[in-house]
Formats: structure tokens, sequence, C-alpha cells
């Protein structure tokens, strides 16, 4: 970001710096394929937010854990779904840029026919505000012998630290409704973004 600083506003750079990073540290991109994420990857220092109108999730797991990055490490709770389908997704990001204020990146997708579908993701956040329905849930599971959804995120463990042993829930199936949630990562083994628009605006346009 210095190279913006000093070269004055170059908007053709910046979305060239910028579009990339982002879609990486929210999990969402034009085309993410099998395995097009990395392994595993060291969470960003910024926060970004999501909202959706309604979220429905088979094979689901939450447990508790702790991301970690070059600001520190930060307690998150991570909800897994072996597959979901995302109504009217919206997920922004605030950038502050050196000199020149705040930059919002917003991405949206699943507001019209079809909906967002992904497949084994997992979200790693400390803030939900939802209406949620469980289906056959269990409370108190250890982490480590869930068998209603994929379980922690393995892909995660350079990166992430979760007690073993530790408590969880599952179910076979959730419903999440009017959700606000406030995120450090998304990872997918496949994402896919019907209707996707995405912008970048100066001054701050969250999703809520």
């Amino acid at each position: 970001m210095e190279s913006v600083a000093r070269g004055g506003t170059r908007w053709k750079r910046f979305a060239v710096v910028m579009v990339p990073s982002v879609a990486a540290t929210a999990a969402i991109g034009v085309a993410l394929s099998q395995g097009a994420l990395a392994a595993s990857f060291s969470v960003s220092g910024q926060q970004f937010k999501v909202t959706a109108k309604e979220l429905k999730g088979k094979g689901f797991v939450q447990y508790g854990a702790m991301d970690v990055g070059k600001s520190g490490k930060h307690p998150v709770a991570v909800v897994g779904l072996d597959s979901a389908e995302i109504t009217k997704l919206c997920q922004s990001v605030v950038v502050p840029v050196p000199l020149f204020g705040n930059v919002s990146m917003t991405l949206k997708a699943g507001g019209g026919g079809d909906p967002v579908e992904a497949k084994k993701l997992f979200i790693d956040a400390d803030d939900l505000r939802a209406n949620a329905t469980f289906t056959n849930v269990d409370i108190g599971v250890s982490i480590d012998r869930t068998t209603k959804g994929p379980g922690p995120n393995p892909q995660d463990k350079p990166n992430k630290q979760y007690v073993p042993d530790s408590f969880a829930q599952q179910a076979d199936e959730v419903l999440f409704t009017d959700v606000e949630q406030r995120a450090w990562a998304t990872s997918a083994g496949t994402f896919k973004l019907s209707g996707l628009h995405m912008s970048v605006k100066k001054g701050k346009h969250e999703c809520y």
C-alpha cells in the first residue's frame, strides 16, 4: 500500500493489488474451483462483514478455535458445513488507504433465481446474529468425535489452533435467516456464485 500513498490515488493499481488479496481472505472470488484455495493460509489483519437473507446447510458442526496472523491470535467460532445454499449474499471489507481514506470492496451474489452454492464450507466468525433452526442437533459433542458435519477443518491446522476433545455441537441440517456476521476467514472446497457483482468505492460502504 505504500506505493499508493507515494504516487497518489491510482485506482488501476489499487484494483490490481486489492482484489486478489481481499477475495482470498473472504474466499469469495469469480470462480473458486475445487482445490483452488491454498491448503492453509494466515489470516489478514482485517475482518470483513457478511449478510445473507437465508443460509441452508447440511452436515453442520461448530466449535471454538484460534485464527493466527501477523496481527496476532483471534478467537473464533468455526461453523463447518458439508454443503450450503445461500440467498442474497453480501460481503464487504473496508481498507484504510494512507493519505486517501477508507475504500470499500463489496461482493454480492445469489440475489436472483439461483442461490450461492458451497461445499465443505468453513466460516471463522467472532460475531453472528441470525434466526436459527437446527435439525437433530447434538450439543456438547467432542470436536474430534463429530459425525454429522465435516469436523475440524484439516486445511487450517498449521494456522489455527483448537483444543483436542473440546466442546462442539452438530446437526443434520441448519437454517439461518437474516444473517449478520463478522468474520476473519472463510474457506470452501467449491464456491459457486450466481449473479456475482463486485464494486469498489471510496468511503465506508458495508453490508450492515
